[in-house]
């Protein structure tokens, strides 16, 4: 599978870089996640902008990002989210519950934003 991931202290951001989302690559960004969750990497970027389509298996992927994210309290964004796949998002009426984003940029202050918000809660 063809990915990138970056570390960054208060989130980690992975960019898929291949077309297809399936069950050919979605074993391999699973365990990323999973790796991810160990090195306690609460808050996920998944930069889709290259993604033309996913099925069932690259769906599973990403909720596995998206429940290891919650379980911890974080945040779980997609971004660069093409037309079809946010269709496909919408059948299956994930919209509401799939935080997305036109960009990295945008996502990233999300993520700022809310654990600045998690820290005033504290307080």
């Amino acid at each position: 599978m063809n990915l990138t991931i970056d570390r960054q202290e208060k989130y980690a951001l992975i960019k898929i870089l291949e077309p297809k989302l399936t069950s050919n690559v979605a074993p391999e960004l699973k365990a990323e996640v999973v790796m991810l969750h160990h090195e306690n990497f609460k808050n996920m970027i998944f930069d889709l902008s290259d993604i033309q389509y996913y099925d069932s298996s690259g769906l599973s992927a990403i909720l596995v990002g998206f429940r290891m994210c919650r379980d911890q309290n974080g945040t779980f964004v997609l971004t660069g989210v093409q037309d079809h796949v946010r269709k496909l998002i919408s059948i299956s009426q994930l919209d509401t519950m799939l935080t997305q984003l036109p960009t990295v940029n945008e996502a990233i202050d999300l993520i700022f934003m809310e654990e600045v918000e998690k820290q005033l809660h504290k307080e």
